[in-house]
């Protein structure tokens, strides 16, 4: 079909934050490939906000996950009276063959081999696999503004989803003492999830006598996005912040233990990964040394002012 011809397309998407934030860019190439065309996102809640500011949505269909697996007889009957002209489905699911659909294109879920956003860029026979984005408006920025007023911000990330994913706050804290004697006039900005569980795991790191400022819990995606499109760089557990820090294209640090990175580590311009010493996907956190980390946070900010210096020649 000519792309013209495309006007109406099904996205159903991960329940997860990382993993729809990778998603993004296939979201980001069909808008461009399809220019006539209006989107229906369909994803979890926690996601949602990812999609609120994207170009060409008509509507997000939030799946709340049910028993016996209702949710997807619940995405069904808000989709069958419509005719659709392609549906994407990141699920592997059977509701696509359910739908009325010109083309499908379904791409199997769960675990796989190798890396995440290459396995989503394969079913579109795309190389290199396009890069997450982060859809943001001016009222985000001026938010932004608003709580990082300047310009010298380092994006701390210390919560994840698992326990077994989080390097110790104390580290966290040792490694912002250690960035402040490289680069004295650095600000953190400490970002978490909504909730009290997560305010305690940064609590330690808010409370001590450091330049932080707390940017965690309350805030739309977009507006997280925004202020972590105002840092310098990010040093963050392997999490849904992780990757939406990198779809913002700012040098991003994934700290890896008992997960894969060759399946998640963080896709951006300036990403990268530091893995804990041990077996892929059972590594101890712990394994993980202050000191090595630093390095490669340092390097990293280093390859980047590299980089933007040969552009700009």
């Amino acid at each position: 079909m000519k792309p013209s011809k495309i006007k109406n397309i099904l996205f159903i998407t991960s329940t997860r934050l990382g993993d729809a934030v990778i998603s993004t860019g296939i979201l980001d190439y069909l808008l461009k490939t399809y220019p006539q065309a209006m989107f229906t996102i369909a994803c979890g809640p926690v996601a949602a906000g990812i999609f609120e500011r994207m170009p060409r949505r008509k509507e997000t269909i939030i799946m709340y996950k049910q028993r016996y697996d209702l949710h997807w007889f619940h995405l069904w009957r808000r989709c069958i009276m419509q005719s659709w002209d392609l549906i994407v489905d990141l699920r592997g699911s059977a509701i696509s063959l359910c739908l009325s659909s010109k083309k499908r294109i379904v791409i199997r879920g769960g675990r796989i081999g190798g890396r995440r956003i290459e396995h989503l860029a394969k079913a579109f026979l795309l190389a290199p696999a396009p890069l997450p984005v982060m859809w943001m408006n001016k009222e985000d920025h001026s938010k932004a503004r608003e709580h990082l007023p300047g310009q010298d911000y380092i994006a701390l990330a210390p919560t994840a989803n698992w326990m077994g994913k989080v390097w110790p706050i104390e580290r966290f804290i040792e490694l912002a003492k250690r960035i402040l004697l490289t680069y004295p006039t650095m600000q953190f900005a400490v970002f978490y999830g909504p909730g009290q569980q997560e305010y305690e795991m940064v609590r330690p790191l808010l409370s001590i006598n450091l330049p932080t400022i707390d940017v965690g819990g309350d805030f739309t995606l977009a507006q997280v996005g925004a202020m972590l499109s105002r840092c310098k760089g990010f040093v963050g557990n392997d999490s849904g912040l992780m990757h939406l820090a990198a779809s913002c294209q700012i040098p991003v640090l994934g700290l890896f233990g008992p997960s894969k990175v060759s399946e998640y580590a963080p896709a951006g311009l300036y990403a990268r990964a530091i893995v804990a010493k041990g077996e892929e996907g059972k590594a101890s956190m712990n394994a993980l040394l202050v000191n090595d980390v630093f390095i490669a946070f340092k390097q990293l900010l280093a390859d980047q002012e590299k980089i933007l210096k040969n552009e700009n020649f």
